[in-house]
Parts: structure tokens; C-alpha cells; sequence
């Protein structure tokens, strides 16, 4: 018969089992704490089965709650057999621990808050701040809308993973890159660079490292991209305001760049 199952009406003690269940542990905790010395009974049955006594069980009332404590099987140790040189200091510094797991768990707790918001949102910021760092043409809609469109790509999860840490001075960082390489394409367009040359090549490049802001950009990603640029009215209309024929531009440029590296931008796919 196992030891938990062990039952002595007539025996002065507990078995492991009726221990374990009295005091709400595990009979694999209270082997182990006998194993070490820790808390171990003090009476043996005539087969050898172990049986703790009512100063045992209060003995293993006090591990139970300094381990609840934080407190290690040691330190409990040393507790107990009064061994411990200040058992008052050795309480505080387990307290001062538990505060600062309890800072941490606090700032872990608003971390994940920020993270579910900008999983829903996208933008953590109020309609004026968006405003204010994208320009009063920005739509406040937009990050909703593209949520809508693409909240159950890998793409989307990428971007409110940047959005949940950024800094309204961090969003103001990345919308001036990109008003910079707006005028930096504008100005390329306007001087007649050809698409495929190394000054458009290059800039294609900038394209890609501004936009991964949002999340990475692959070649093909940004063939596809550079397309909807030229076919989607908002789009176009915001590029075109900048340089008339600029979205095409940007296009062609995109494509040069993408057949340079192999990538057929008539097959190009989102990945």
C-alpha cells in the first residue's frame, strides 16, 4: 500500500497523505523537505510508514508559510533552528524583493495594456497629437481602416508591436524621414533621374529603410507597395501633390530596382 494511503486510526500522527492534505501541499514537497532534513516527521509505524505529530505539523506550518513568503528552503532552515542571524532583516529583504517583482510585474502590466491598444489602434495617439506629427491632411481614420484591411497579418502585428513602445518625439521622427525622402523623390523626379540609375536605386534603398518603421519590407512587398501608390486615389493624390507624375516615378523606380535583383515585379507577392 503507498505511504499516502497509509491510514492508523489508532496511530499519534498524520500519515503523509492526511499531512499533505491538512496543510494543502504536495506529498512529493513533503518527501523532499524530509529528504533534506527540513521538516521531517517524527514517528515511524511499525511497517515504517512516517507519521507527524502535531509539533511536526507546526513545524511544517511554518515552512508552508515562509515558503509562501519567497523565502528559500534555507533561509526557512535556518529560520527555524533559530540559526538565522536576523530573521527580521532577512523578512525585510525578502520584502524589498517582493516589491520589486511587484514594480515589475506593474510596468509588465502596462507594457501588455500598450501592446492590446496598439494591436486594436494602431497609432497610440490622440486625434490632435496625429495631427500634430502627421500634418493636418493626416486621417485619423487611417490606422483604423488599415486595421480593418490587415489586422490578421504577421505585417500588422509587426507594426503594433513599434507602435505599442513609440513616443509621440519618436512618431514626429519617423514622419519627418518621410516628408525628407517625399522631397528627396520629388526633387530626383523633378531632375530627370532615370529609374534603374544608382541615385534611384539608392533612393528606392532610403524607401525601404524609412518604411521599416512600420515593419520590414521586403522587395516584392515593396513592388506591390509601390503600385498601390499609383493606383489607389488617396495615395496617388498625396504623392502627385507633392510632384505631379511622382507616384508613377516612384513606381518605375521600384521596378527598376526590383529586376536589378532578380525579382520579376509582374509576379511580385506580399512576401
Amino acid at each position: 500500500m503507498p505511504e499516502d494511503e497509509y491510514d492508523d486510526t489508532d496511530a499519534d500522527g498524520l500519515t503523509v497523505g492526511q499531512a499533505a492534505a491538512r496543510l494543502d501541499v504536495t506529498v512529493r514537497a513533503l518527501h523532499h523537505w524530509d529528504e533534506i532534513g527540513l521538516a521531517p516527521p517524527s514517528l515511524r509505524t511499525g511497517a515504517g510508514y512516517r507519521l507527524y505529530t502535531a509539533a511536526d505539523l507546526e513545524r511544517l506550518h511554518r515552512v508552508v508559510v515562509y515558503r509562501e513568503l519567497g523565502l528559500g528552503l534555507e533561509k526557512i532552515r535556518a529560520v527555524l533552528d533559530d540559526s538565522a542571524p536576523d530573521v527580521t532583516g532577512a523578512l525585510r529583504a525578502q520584502r524589498a524583493q517582493v516589491g520589486e517583482r511587484i514594480e515589475r510585474l506593474r510596468r509588465l502590466g502596462e507594457g501588455l495594456d500598450r501592446m492590446i491598444e496598439a494591436h486594436e489602434r494602431g497609432v497610440l495617439l490622440s486625434s490632435d497629437e496625429q495631427a500634430a506629427v502627421f500634418g493636418p491632411g493626416w486621417d485619423p481614420e487611417g490606422p483604423a481602416k488599415a486595421r480593418a484591411l490587415y489586422g490578421d497579418t504577421r505585417q500588422w502585428r509587426q507594426y503594433a508591436e513599434r507602435s505599442a513602445s513609440r513616443t509621440p518625439e519618436e512618431w514626429q521622427a519617423v514622419s519627418d524621414a518621410t516628408a525628407a525622402l517625399d522631397r528627396e523623390l520629388a526633387a530626383a523626379a523633378e531632375a530627370g533621374v532615370a529609374p534603374g540609375s544608382p541615385e534611384a536605386d539608392a533612393l528606392v534603398e532610403r524607401h525601404r529603410a524609412v518604411f521599416s518603421a512600420y515593419f520590414p519590407l521586403s522587395r516584392e512587398m515593396q513592388v506591390l507597395l509601390a503600385r498601390r501608390y499609383e493606383t489607389d486615389p488617396g495615395f496617388a493624390a498625396h504623392y502627385d501633390a507633392i510632384r505631379p507624375g511622382l507616384a508613377r516615378w516612384f513606381r518605375l523606380a521600384v521596378e527598376a530596382s526590383a529586376r536589378a535583383h532578380g525579382i520579376d515585379p509582374e509576379t511580385a507577392a506580399w512576401r
